[in-house]
């Protein structure tokens, strides 16, 4: 029986406890369920796989991803087991299906915008293509986010970046009370 977006739930409630990485988390999560919409994909599938793709970084950072897809191979959930530990170029994984080339494009990205909204006055109300990729020209801005990884998911995926961040952006938008950028 697949893993349910409560299982999910609970998994991640047990392995992060810093709020701004749950919530990055869940942002993802909802990037990966509306995504799974427009490709008339799994949809509890795809919101498990952003939701957990993470889940392991906070008490695990050393061993991060491996913690968690060891878990979910554990329980029969390989795509998305394959799709997390793809989420990174740098780990050297294929990208087989479209969960796992959507992942990767919207696991960075997803913060990036979500780190743009914080320091506006609208948070993510307003937040315009223009200004993010004004930002993502500035590599002090939010230098933790990999900006060759943005790059690479765009590619893999096969959207302009314009359409891929608006894509997310609405999405955020749409969900803006439950991440808390109004």
């Amino acid at each position: 029986m697949p893993i349910t977006r409560i299982e999910a739930q609970n998994i991640l409630e047990d392995m992060i406890e810093n709020p701004s990485l749950r919530r990055h988390c869940l942002s993802v999560a909802l990037v990966m369920e509306a995504y799974a919409k427009f490709y008339d994909e799994n949809i509890d599938q795809w919101y498990i796989a952003g939701l957990l793709h993470d889940a392991d970084y906070e008490k695990h950072p050393s061993e991060h991803p491996n913690v968690i897809v060891e878990q979910l191979k554990a329980i029969g959930e390989s795509q998305i087991a394959h799709a997390i530990s793809a989420h990174h170029t740098r780990w050297g994984k294929s990208y087989d299906s479209l969960l796992d080339k959507v992942l990767l494009a919207s696991d960075e990205l997803t913060g990036f915008i979500v780190a743009c909204s914080l320091i506006r006055p609208t948070k993510i109300v307003g937040l315009s293509v223009k200004s993010v990729k004004k930002r993502l020209k500035n590599p002090k801005f939010a230098a933790g986010v990999e900006r060759s990884e943005v790059y690479k998911g765009v590619e893999l995926l096969e959207r302009s970046i314009e359409d891929h961040i608006q894509f997310i952006i609405d999405i955020l938008n749409q969900h803006k009370e439950v991440l808390e950028l109004t």
